[in-house]
């Protein structure tokens, strides 16, 4: 009877010891597993009948039709854009306040001697709108948390879908957008205007021309203090949002421009990252004087750092609360050459890179300085990027952020109405916007590395190199 309960304790204690350890390297943790020292989210598999929208097409869209939902902040600038590109119809408008809609109707649509809209008015109004078969593409520029709902319902009844930034809040939110993308084989584009600023096309242009060398690091941000701005959010949805969720809520700024220049999931991925946050100072300050509580999730200063596949890095950061400038970073560092937008834009180059007779005769670059003013005026304007070269002029003069939204808009109708694959797709769309989560979960876990999802699901590796369709 002894040996019975000597040989029953010790299977306890080894299945208790088998247990704990698998525990240490295999923990449930909320929506994620703890594998080892590294945080993995689960990947769903793709569902049988669903095919990869990877470079997807559709046919021809000769004239675009377009319903906009959410007239805001953002809303009516992008509708008074869209007037400007010839093949564009702006048939329906939607917002909750009456008024707003009516507002875009008199001041753009009818100023211009252009038809009134259809109007759809309340907070269920969006639904009606995507039920329209006059519409091809739904344009989102509502708060974030209805970004995925509404292009999945505009997507499942047939339309194309172009959403404000981040198109997603959460890992399942991205999911979310690239499978229902990937079902209606609709096209759904994220629209980060930051890619098609002139300087970052021009950088992009660079790297892809040789003149940088081989890209290894690169760093992007949202540098923003947003203090003047927390008034006008409708109904508090930002520092709401900011309030209750750690990490870097609002990445795709810094991080879409990076990842074209180094070719995600067009021949490397993001595969880990770790995050680090301030306490939270000035966020907690605001959130008292406007919403009356003692807790804010989000940290002043939100910095990530990113691994690819092919172990180059990349470097994040997100403050829309301290006192500093403006900042987008924006830095592509190569083995032959450096390019740099903030506070100075400027480039380092080899001489030997740059074609014959660009530089005056007896003039010497630095390799340890930013070119001269005269060579990086030069470079500039030789190197424009050819999208950029192309719509300039016009799109200086419609503007939106220097002319880089006006050419966002054109590029996305060009693309439709030519049958090309979209300069951003869905898997970008999720790629960019899925750190808001993961960085979270990487600040609870001490800066614990995240093993990045795949939302290609193996086809990261499949189109080489990031190119703009012609």
């Amino acid at each position: 009877m002894k040996n019975k309960f000597l040989h029953l304790f010790t299977g306890l204690v080894l299945l208790a010891f088998a247990t704990s350890c698998g525990e240490k390297n295999e923990t449930e943790v909320r929506n994620y597993r703890i594998v080892g020292n590294t945080i993995v989210f689960d990947e769903p598999q793709r569902l049988e009948g669903q095919k990869s929208v990877l470079q997807f097409t559709v046919d021809p869209i000769e004239n675009v039709r377009i319903g906009f939902i959410g007239l805001g902040m953002r809303g009516p600038d992008a509708v008074d854009r869209m007037t400007y590109i010839d093949g564009v119809t702006v048939n329906a408008l939607c917002d909750i306040e009456p008024d707003r809609v009516e507002k875009v109707q008199t001041d753009i649509l009818e100023a211009k001697g252009l038809p009134r809209a259809a109007a759809y008015t309340g907070r269920e109004a969006w639904k009606e709108l995507c039920q329209r078969d006059d519409i091809d593409l739904v344009y989102i520029c509502t708060d974030w948390k209805n970004h995925v709902p509404m292009a999945v319902y505009a997507m499942q009844h047939g339309k194309h879908v172009a959403v404000e930034v981040p198109a997603a809040t959460s890992i399942e939110e991205c999911w979310q957008l690239v499978d229902v993308a990937e079902q209606t084989q609709r096209h759904c584009m994220m629209l980060e205007n930051c890619c098609y600023d002139f300087f970052e096309l021009t950088a992009l242009n660079l790297a892809q021309q040789g003149l940088l060398g081989e890209l290894i690091h690169g760093e992007g941000a949202y540098i923003h203090n947003l203090e003047p701005f927390w008034h006008e959010y409708y109904e508090n949805w930002r520092l709401d949002f900011n309030q209750s969720h750690s990490g870097d809520v609002y990445p795709t700024h810094g991080l879409g421009p990076l990842c074209q220049a180094f070719n995600i999931h067009r021949g490397d991925r993001m595969k880990t990252l770790v995050a680090m946050g301030t306490p939270s100072y000035n966020g907690k300050k605001i959130a008292k004087e406007m919403m009356g509580v003692d807790d804010f999730a989000n940290g002043d200063i939100t910095t990530t750092m990113i691994q690819t596949e092919k172990g180059k890095t990349l470097l994040i950061e997100h403050d829309v609360y301290t006192y500093r400038p403006y900042n987008r970073l924006y830095q592509l560092t190569g083995t032959e050459g450096f390019a740099n937008k903030y506070p100075i834009e400027g480039f380092t180059l080899l001489e030997e890179k740059l074609p014959a007779g660009f530089l005056a005769e007896g003039q010497h670059l630095n390799p340890h300085a930013f070119v001269p003013a005269d060579v990086r005026d030069k470079v500039l304007s030789e190197y424009l990027h050819p999208i950029a070269k192309e719509i300039e002029k016009k799109a200086k003069e419609v503007g939106g952020h220097g002319g880089m939204d006006f050419i966002m808009d054109y590029r996305l109708i060009y693309c439709l109405q030519h049958g090309l694959p979209l300069d951003q797709d869905v898997y970008d769309a999720a790629e960019w916007s899925c750190l808001g989560e993961l960085t979270a979960a990487s600040i609870a876990n001490g800066g614990m590395p995240v093993a990045m999802p795949d939302f290609t699901r193996g086809d990261w590796n499949i189109v080489q190199g990031y190119k703009h369709a012609e």
